[in-house]
């Protein structure tokens, strides 16, 4: 279940697109132990209560083996009681919340590093470039007061505090009142934790009043997307965190794979980090089968996934076990400039 339209639509397909590459090289090659993949797709919108339906017919109705690649916090905060009453893995979910890394959840397998950690490397960039006077903005829900902590603690290791913060509503594109908010602050630098309909609708706010702050996202705003919901002039130094490799750099061997795959499936490929995310989960997916045996069960799946130590998926290493289901801690910074980075 994940948001294949409405307002942040973009996100899930882009992750989609990217997994179903690699599913379906994997079909292509007879399967994993003589059996194929199938990927069931349910379109939530980025609501919680869709989500929580799709969640409900994917266990009951189609009686899938696992859930995979959910899209946002507070869409998967609604389902984490249903997973984990029903003992089903959920793999890959696209957020860094702490609320699925801490506590332990026993059946949810993250590829991707935290919003904590995001935080952390933004934070250090912009003291490290001067800017101190630092503000937040983020999503009223789930999703944004997970930021907001990551962000909050990130500022208390260098000794400071933001200057404002302001939030904005899920999907929302009214973000003037938050502009002002921060603009008023004198905010030299902002935090954002948003969803890229907000996201860019706060960019253009800042630029019309003429702001020079740097504005920072964590990954989930989707790199493509918030490009594409912007004009160039608008887009360009805003900064991303990212969590997984830089999707045109061919060196890296799994981006090069990657790329040979989308390739293939799609005549006209579009490459990205969503993409690319998805790809790198159904790698972690697959690897998680093959080990599970001829005949899987579920537990024998979560079992399989634990003994994934040190995997090396191509340039981009996993590291899962019995005690810490967080795979990766891997997180880069990009600026987008005005021109495209596709070749």
């Amino acid at each position: 279940s994940a948001a294949l339209s409405g307002p942040s639509g973009m996100l899930g397909r882009e992750y989609r697109e990217g997994a179903l590459a690699y599913f379906s090289e994997v079909n292509r090659q007879g399967g994993i132990h003589g059996k194929r993949l199938k990927l069931l797709s349910l379109d939530d919108r980025y609501e919680p209560p869709l989500t929580l339906r799709n969640t409900r017919q994917l266990i009951e109705r189609d009686k899938v083996f696992a859930l995979f690649g959910y899209v946002g916090t507070p869409t998967v905060k609604t389902v984490l009681p249903l997973v984990e009453s029903s003992k089903i893995p959920l793999i890959a979910p696209l957020t860094g919340a702490q609320l699925l890394r801490q506590p332990h959840r026993p059946m949810v397998f993250n590829l991707r590093a935290s919003y904590h950690l995001e935080m952390d490397r933004m934070v250090n960039h912009l003291v490290r470039s001067g800017r101190h006077r630092i503000a937040v903005v983020y999503q009223n829900d789930a999703f944004g007061q997970d930021g907001l902590k990551g962000a909050l603690k990130a500022l208390k290791r260098h000794g400071l505090k933001p200057v404002a913060t302001a939030s904005v509503e899920r999907n929302s594109t009214q973000t003037g009142g938050a502009a002002r908010t921060v603009q008023q602050a004198n905010a030299n630098a902002v935090l954002i934790v948003a969803a890229y309909p907000s996201s860019a609708s706060f960019s253009r706010d800042m630029h019309r009043q003429g702001s020079t702050a740097q504005l920072m996202n964590v990954s989930f705003v989707g790199t493509s997307a918030l490009r594409a919901s912007l004009q160039s002039h608008e887009a360009s130094g805003i900064g991303v965190a990212q969590v997984v490799p830089f999707p045109w750099n061919e060196r890296v061997p799994v981006v090069r794979e990657y790329q040979r795959l989308m390739r293939r499936q799609q005549t006209r490929p579009h490459f990205g980090f969503s993409s690319l995310e998805g790809f790198l989960a159904a790698k972690m997916t697959v690897e998680g089968l093959r080990r599970a045996g001829p005949a899987p069960t579920r537990q024998r799946f979560v079992t399989a996934l634990e003994t994934m130590r040190n995997v090396d998926l191509g340039g981009y290493r996993v590291q899962l076990s019995p005690k810490d289901h967080n795979g990766s801690h891997y997180v880069d910074l990009t600026f987008p400039g005005s021109q495209r980075w596709e070749p």
